[in-house]
């Protein structure tokens, strides 16, 4: 896909999201293009799960918000987010540069993070920020920490939008651990947050290596919008081995 093309489909998911729908003979006229390449972009759009394809043209996909606030998501499935966080936290490297998404399990590697040395931490995530501020008034953190401000979303205690996207995009990382709320073969792994789900998206791409958290309540699951494909992603971490179900390869599965 050109990148001409990819800017016309942010611009066409830009409309949908201020006005909730687009018309195809419209899009078609604002970009001196032919209905057929818009059908085209509006295709690959729905492919994405990113909008819903009607009549004529294309509506907003309106999200059915099954995620928990922070406080809900924390206490389940808690046993098996606090293993994966341990394994995640095991495979970074003394001077490491870490982008660490905000999420219920990516949170539990914070305290494997402690005995690292020289590290630097670039999180949206304000209870992992806040946990490695503690630890370093008592030094058993001395790594560097970075917070990527932004939109603040109280209920999910974390940052988005296109201020702490601009602010990732400034850093190249050596690892990125994402959160997710559904991993599925057709739809790969997804987000109910459309912001959360931009922003995971340039942690992955600025990083060398991606990694996937996630606790098996979310294998073949598909929430609203998609972070990246099956194949876009480096590893993914999880506590029970799920090959069956989701087609990664035997490489990138890490079990806790």
């Amino acid at each position: 896909m050109s990148l001409l093309a990819e800017e016309r489909k942010k611009k066409i998911m830009s409309l949908i999201q201020e006005f909730g729908q687009v018309k195809v003979n419209q899009l078609a006229k604002e970009f001196h293009v032919s209905t057929e390449t818009i059908r085209r972009y509006l295709e690959e759009l729905s492919n994405e799960y990113k909008i819903k394809k009607v009549h004529g043209g294309a509506v907003k996909v309106e999200p059915v918000n099954n995620e928990l606030s922070m406080f809900e998501r924390e206490i389940l499935h808690i046993d098996e987010k606090k293993l994966i966080g341990k394994k995640a936290a095991s495979l970074v490297e003394d001077g490491d540069v870490l982008f660490i998404d905000e999420g219920s399990t990516t949170m539990q590697m914070a305290d494997g993070l402690l005995m690292k040395e020289g590290i630097t931490v670039i999180t949206n995530s304000f209870p992992i920020a806040i946990k490695l501020m503690e630890r370093e008034e008592l030094r058993s953190f001395t790594g560097e920490l970075i917070f990527l401000g932004g939109h603040v979303r109280n209920d999910h205690f974390r940052t988005t939008g296109s201020l702490a996207e601009k602010m990732a995009k400034e850093f190249y990382v050596d690892k990125a651990f994402i959160a997710i709320d559904g991993v599925a073969n057709q739809a790969g792994f997804t987000s109910y947050d459309l912001d959360k789900c931009l922003l995971s998206q340039v942690f992955i791409s600025q990083s060398k290596k991606s990694y996937v958290l996630s606790d098996d309540s979310k294998v073949d699951k598909v929430a609203n919008y998609k972070i990246a494909s099956l194949e876009e992603v480096n590893y993914f971490i999880t506590n029970i081995d799920y090959s069956d179900t989701v087609d990664l390869t035997k490489e990138q599965w890490i079990q806790s």
